[in-house]
């Protein structure tokens, strides 16, 4: 990935602003929708980043659903990580 300067989208040089966006993940035995994560989002091509911190809670939530045996699961990031 490349780095944001001065909020300038890496992909189209559009303007980057705080936004949400979705994030989704297939774990082989099923799927993983979160909704509302918190981004940095392109305004111009929707090209999204999440921070580390962030990433790091979806990858905990991804590990719960893993172990829950649903085939899908789909979750607001603020209710389900808050």
């Amino acid at each position: 990935m490349s780095r944001m300067s001065k909020g300038k989208c890496p992909v189209c040089g559009g303007k980057c602003k705080s936004g949400k966006t979705t994030f989704t993940a297939d774990f082989g035995s099923g799927v993983m929708v979160v909704r509302q994560v918190p981004a940095t989002v392109c305004t111009q091509c929707g090209e999204d980043w999440i921070k580390d911190d962030i990433a790091e809670r979806l990858e905990a939530m991804v590990g719960q659903a893993r172990k829950s045996g649903r085939q899908v699961e789909v979750s607001d990031f603020d209710k389900k990580a808050g």
